[in-house]
């Protein structure tokens, strides 16, 4: 899970499983497998980060 910013400035937790898609335009938005859109204030850049953080935390604790 990684915890992301939506514009009215609440933070949620966001299942990187379920992300499809992440877009700039210009506003960050996730859309989910379901088709569930979420308008954040992260970049794009920012979400491929934390995702890559939070799999590579995922898989360490498994060893």
């Amino acid at each position: 899970m990684i915890e992301v910013t939506k514009i009215n400035g609440v933070k949620l937790l966001v299942n990187t499983s379920l992300i499809e898609t992440v877009e700039e335009t210009p506003d960050t938005v996730i859309t989910l497998t379901d088709g569930k859109k979420i308008i954040i204030k992260e970049s794009r850049h920012e979400v491929q980060h934390l995702v890559k953080s939070a799999r590579q935390q995922y898989f360490q604790q498994r060893i």
